[in-house]
């Protein structure tokens, strides 16, 4: 008699971790994003190696993917830092913002499930704690999660990474009007979008996504106003 004999099964194998320079990009992109690194605040490459804990090479190749992202500028003397927006930077970014926002809403709202309305309303409830706590890096995190999560149902990788890049470019200065109007008088229409989304209201959803934007955007403009009339 033949004896079948039951192969055991395989562990899955463990993802492989990403390429040390993709990581150091990460995490450089993250300090950037979130407002670890000021607007005009200069470092060197040098300083940046050790506080990430990483060779030259990686935290130079980092470094020119994020000025290629717009993210960082070279300041000379090997040192580099993250661009201060000035009015007409922040008038670009407002109309690019809200006609490709928008329209990622659009297309993430065709595609709404269930399970995304659950996610993105626990996102929502975690960016309401930080806000009351008065948490600046809970709030920028969780905002940018929002939002993420949302343009990933969009099906337009294209438009996302395009998205993405423009987050870079404002993100840092969000942490500044953070510290200028406090997280509770910041603007939120993700309640409004939630609502859009849940009975299938695709340009409600769109309309609340660009207001959410302007207002973010044009609270950056006020505080670089107020600086420039200080100075």
């Amino acid at each position: 008699m033949n004896l079948i004999k039951k192969s055991a099964a395989k562990a899955p194998k463990p993802a492989a971790e990403p390429p040390v320079h993709e990581q150091v990009y990460q995490k450089l992109r993250g300090q950037i994003l979130f407002g670890e690194m000021a607007p005009g605040q200069a470092v060197t490459i040098q300083g940046l190696t050790d506080s990430l804990g990483a060779g030259m090479t990686p935290v130079r190749e980092a470094i020119r993917r994020l000025i290629s992202d717009g993210a960082l500028v070279f300041q000379g003397n090997r040192r580099v830092s993250v661009p201060v927006l000035s009015a007409a930077d922040v008038e670009q970014l407002i109309f690019v913002r809200q006609a490709l926002e928008s329209e990622l809403t659009r297309r993430a709202a065709r595609h709404v499930t269930p399970g995304l309305i659950a996610e993105l309303e626990a996102i929502d409830s975690a960016l309401d704690s930080a806000i009351a706590a008065g948490d600046v890096s809970g709030y920028l995190q969780q905002n940018y999660n929002f939002h993420t999560a949302l343009y990933a149902r969009a099906q337009a990788p294209v438009m996302l990474d395009l998205s993405d890049r423009m987050w870079l470019r404002f993100g840092p200065s969000l942490r500044v009007v953070c510290g200028r109007f406090g997280t509770q008088n910041l603007p939120d229409r993700h309640k409004e979008l939630l609502d859009a989304l849940r009975i299938g209201d695709i340009e409600a959803a769109a309309g609340a996504m660009a207001e959410d934007v302007v207002q973010g955007m044009q609270m950056v403009d006020a505080v670089l106003e107020e600086r420039s009339v200080q100075v």
